[in-house]
This record gives C-alpha cells, structure tokens and sequence, in this order.
C-alpha cells in the first residue's frame, strides 16, 4: 500500500516530475556533499533543501530517498568512503531497479511524501499543507521499516505548512525516531519556524545557469523558436519549472501585456486592468495566473535594484527596461522591496482563504501605481 499522499492525477507533464526523474543536473556539488555524509555515517536526521521554486529541489530530495531506501535491497551504489572513486556515482540508482520504480509509482512502503493535498470542492491544490497531513508523518515513522531499513519522509514544500502543521512537524524534529530521514523543502525557508530551521541541517540549492536552463527547453520544448526560448530563458532566471510554465502559459505574451499597462505615462487604465483581470480569474486560467503573480513578484525585485542604482543584466523584454526606467526611481528600494513582500503575501492569503483572484491582480497592480506616485 502507498503511503503518498499525491494529489489528484496531473495531465502529461512536459518533463518527468521529481519523483520519477532519473537526471539531475546543476546540483553536483550538493549531490556529492549528501553522498558523502550517507558514506561517512553523518546523515543528519533532517535535511532542508531550500532555493528558488523549479530549480530541481524535489528532484535531488526524490533522488536522495531513492539512494538510502535501496541501501536495504542492496540496489543501490552503496556507502562509499571519502575519496574512493565510486563516490563519482552520486546519488543515482538505476532506473530498472525496484526501489526506484516503487518510488516512482508511490508505492514504497518505507517513504511518506507530504504536500498541498487537492481539494475537491475547490478543484486546485490546496493553499498549504494543513496539520492533519504533518501528523501522518508521526504515524509513519511509528511503523516498523518494511524493507528493514530506513524510513523517508519529503515534505514538499515544508514553507506551505499553516502554523497547526508547522508545530506538528516541530514535535517530530524534536524527537527523531533512529534510521528516519525527514527531507524538507522549502521555496522561502524564511517563512518556516526558526525551530524547524535549527534542527535541518541546510542545503542551499543556487539556481540553474542559462546554459542548462536553455539546453533543458530545447530537450523538452524543441518547438519554440530561437527567439522565444531565449527569452523565456532569461525570464526564468535559473528556474527550469518557471521556464516550462512561462512555454506552457504563453508566458512572454503575458509579460508583455503586463508590462504595457505599467507603462502608460498618465497611469494605469482601469478598463484595460480589469479586462486583464477578468481573464485571469477563470478557473481554466491556473496557469497564466500563476505566471503573472511570478511576474509581478520578478518586476518589483528589479524596481528595488533599479532604485538603488544597479543596471543589473540586459533586459530580456524592452518593455520591461522601459517599465524599471519609468518606475524605479519613483521611490526608494526599500518601499519596493517592502510593496514585493506585502503583494506576496497578498497572493498567498488569497489561495489560502480562496479569494477573488481578480481583486488580488487589481491590488497588485494598483499598489505599484501607488508606491510609484
């Protein structure tokens, strides 16, 4: 019997999810740090992998757990010491072996896997990972071993936890049962409990370079033009799953459109916002709401850059250099870092509570206009 708790079916992804993903790539120095500890004996009884979303945190926690449950089957590559050349294996398994499908298919006994649960009535993901679901891990880690050895949990991602399941996880952290590794990812490890944090050992993930974001959308997304995977790819900014989300929603075109109501000398046009709201409020519009609260987010972090004087990189929309010219010096870095946060926010209380999506895009974009003055 599974002990996942996946939501409901997705339709055919672009790339492997994590689960079933047999590459990594951009984490090596990570990889062979956690290969290391496992060879070593030093595993720490909890991880935190933290880093911008869709840089392949999930995919390195997934291959991890794969690596030490089939250390109990003998599938694995096995412990090796410091310095000895199988090291240069990492932490990959291979793709035939039972461990790796039973994890693929949610069906290895000896890993839990906690997330935002699918709510049905709302038909979307839930807004965050609820008590009831961190309190399974306890269960979990109550069970005798299936396989005889060792016991994972992913929690993905551990920064969606409300304060009920944050405290739940909290009192297992405190109390680790032996051969349990908790794994924790965590898009914004600020907004997690500092008790939790204390008790991870970290693994900070830096985004991907161009180079892989770039040669990750030709493999999967071969049909975009040069010119368009170029700039999703520089919009990403390190991120493959932003990158495949931008292709997916038509991304750039929604940048655009964003981008030219910021950009109207006498201030926004309520007509043309509400209409652009409209459109993202529909419940078949997940994904293009997703990518304009990414966006928003992505443009108020460059105004503060703005603000404080960096030129940063070479825009990858003009529209968007034209907006930070206008705007970035309208008012002081801090005000727009702060407005990022408080936007941010916004969104989050709006999935959380299940608000009106098309009052959350009017908020944004109206308070830019505000802060801009």
């Amino acid at each position: 019997m599974s002990r996942s708790r996946d939501a409901a079916t997705p339709a055919e992804p672009i790339a492997p999810p994590p689960r079933t993903n047999p590459d990594l790539v951009g984490h090596d120095t990570a990889e062979a740090e956690l290969r290391r500890l496992f060879g070593s004996g030093r595993m720490p009884h909890a991880l935190l992998l933290s880093g911008p979303r869709g840089i392949g945190k999930a995919t390195l926690a997934f291959r991890l757990a794969r690596f030490v449950l089939a250390q109990s089957t003998g599938e694995g590559a096995g412990p090796a010491l410091f310095g000895d050349e199988t090291s240069a294996a990492g932490l990959a398994i291979p793709p035939d072996s039972g461990v790796f499908r039973r994890v693929a298919s949610g069906g290895h006994a000896d890993l839990l896997t906690v997330e935002r649960a699918y709510d049905p009535r709302r038909r979307r993901l839930r807004g965050e990972i609820v008590v009831g679901d961190t309190r399974e891990i306890g269960t979990f880690l109550r069970l005798t071993p299936a396989e005889g050895g060792w016991r994972v949990v992913v929690v993905d991602g551990a920064d969606e936890m409300n304060r009920n399941a944050a405290n739940a996880l909290l009192k297992i952290l405190e109390e680790p049962p032996r051969r349990a590794l908790l794994l924790l990812i965590a898009h914004s490890p600020g907004k997690l409990l500092p008790t939790i944090r204390s008790r991870c050992r970290r693994f900070p993930l830096a985004p991907l370079t161009p180079t892989i974001v770039g040669a990750l959308l030709h493999r999967y997304r071969p049909e975009l033009d040069a010119e368009t995977a170029a700039t999703v790819t520089a919009l990403a900014e390190g991120s493959i799953g932003r990158a495949f989300d931008l292709a997916a929603a038509d991304g750039v075109a929604l940048y655009r459109a964003a981008l030219t109501l910021l950009s109207r000398e006498p201030g926004i046009d309520p007509a043309a916002l509400h209409a652009f709201a409209d459109r993202l409020a529909r419940s078949e519009a997940e994904e293009a709401y997703r990518v304009v609260e990414a966006a928003v987010s992505q443009l108020l972090a460059q105004l503060a850059k703005a603000s404080a004087g960096s030129s940063g990189e070479p825009e990858a929309l003009p529209e968007r250099g034209a907006v930070l010219r206008r705007l970035g010096g309208r008012a002081p870095a801090a005000r727009w870092a702060a407005l990022r946060g408080e936007i941010e926010e916004s969104f989050a209380r709006t999935d959380a509570l299940n608000l009106d999506r098309k009052q959350t895009i009017l908020g944004a974009f109206f308070a830019i206009e505000r802060a801009a003055g």
